[in-house]
């Protein structure tokens, strides 16, 4: 099965030889790397862009304008946030001109904690975002919806956020792509680049390296505003995105075995927009919410989510809702147990859980 990074790759390169992208990149897109987390291997349209950040959004736009379609990467979500004011242009330039110009620009960043990077490389960006009108939001928590969110990103005739986390880029999927061999070391022979004992060999094997596509890739797309039911339950709704859907699931399985509650589990998939009747739906049914991210907590998007909880489903709840978000700190410390402590882990949610359902009605 592919890992997030080899999802992405192929999205890409279906996206350069059938959807019209014209240019992808960024810092360290290009050859010889690829990107950093080696989403932009081999693909024909990718080339490396200067260290700025600004002038990668910029270009993106003007691009898009132009009549290009393409994919621009911000090679850490902590690196742009000296890009707001080029977002809220992007964002509202389809607005402004009255329908006029369409942008389809789609950004990509890598967001969130999960490989100890520290304050520069571990920050959730997804709350922001959702600030900055205009813009379609998508954090895919599978290899098969990365694949066919960048489709549909890819498609859409606006500006779309793509936001993967670093801590699922490497795992690999359940479900197979549509077009991919069946086989995941032949995968790897096919689409990955060849590595070595030192830079320089790996400088060198690249020279001549080209990837083999798999043959098989469709247009496959997941569509913006659909969530998914990971799991169906009966006593609790679990609303989240991205790595946390994993998280949710296993503590939601132990407190399952050990104290018998059943725990319904939504996978948003789309922030902007988002699924309100599939969430409100399972409210109605449960009773009970927790909302789950990593994001810092004040002004996240889990407060949005509950409000309009609260508005909806007033009535049908029997216990209070809760959002259960990283810590209220700066940034995310280098050693483990700084970063554990700054993001929401398994315990934390059993305990979550747990509190709302000992909740009387």
């Amino acid at each position: 099965m592919a890992t997030m990074a080899q999802a992405i790759r192929m999205a890409l390169h279906y996206g350069e030889e059938n959807l019209g992208v014209t240019d992808i990149f960024g810092e360290d897109v290009g050859p010889p790397l690829g990107g950093v987390f080696t989403c932009t291997q081999g693909l024909k349209t990718a080339y490396n862009s200067p260290l700025d950040e600004r002038g990668i959004i910029g270009c993106a736009l003007g691009l898009a304008l132009a009549g290009q379609r393409p994919v621009c990467e911000i090679q850490f979500g902590d690196y742009i946030f000296n890009t707001i004011d080029l977002l809220k242009i992007v964002g509202n330039s389809h607005w402004a001109s009255i329908g006029q110009f369409e942008i389809p620009l789609v950004c990509m960043t890598i967001v969130g904690a999960g490989i100890h990077g520290s304050i520069y490389h571990s920050h959730s960006f997804e709350s922001i975002a959702s600030h900055i009108p205009g813009w379609k939001i998508v954090l895919p928590s599978t290899p098969i919806d990365a694949y066919g969110m960048m489709i549909s990103a890819i498609k859409d005739p606006n500006p779309v956020m793509f936001l993967y986390p670093k801590a699922l880029i490497r795992v690999k999927g359940t479900e197979l792509i549509p077009g991919e061999p069946e086989d995941e070391k032949e995968l790897h022979r096919m689409i990955d680049a060849p590595t070595g004992p030192t830079l320089y060999h790996i400088m060198e094997a690249r020279k001549s390296w080209k990837p083999e596509w798999p043959k098989g890739l469709t247009d496959y797309q997941v569509p913006f505003g659909k969530a998914k039911i990971v799991q169906e339950g009966s006593d609790i709704t679990i609303v989240t995105y991205a790595r946390h859907v994993f998280m949710a699931k296993e503590a939601a399985d132990k407190l399952k075995q050990t104290e018998g509650i059943s725990a319904e589990i939504i996978d948003l998939r789309t922030l902007y927009p988002w699924d309100r009747e599939t969430v409100m739906n399972s409210v109605r049914k449960t009773g009970r919410v927790l909302i789950l991210n990593e994001d810092t907590p004040v002004t996240n998007f889990g407060e949005h989510i509950y409000r309009e909880i609260v508005d909806t489903c007033f009535y049908e709840l029997v216990a209070k809702p809760r959002v259960l978000a990283g810590a209220d700190v700066p940034g995310v410390g280098l050693h483990p147990n700084l970063e554990f402590a700054s993001i929401p882990q398994v315990q934390d949610i059993e305990k979550a859980i747990l509190a709302i359902c000992s909740e009387k009605p």
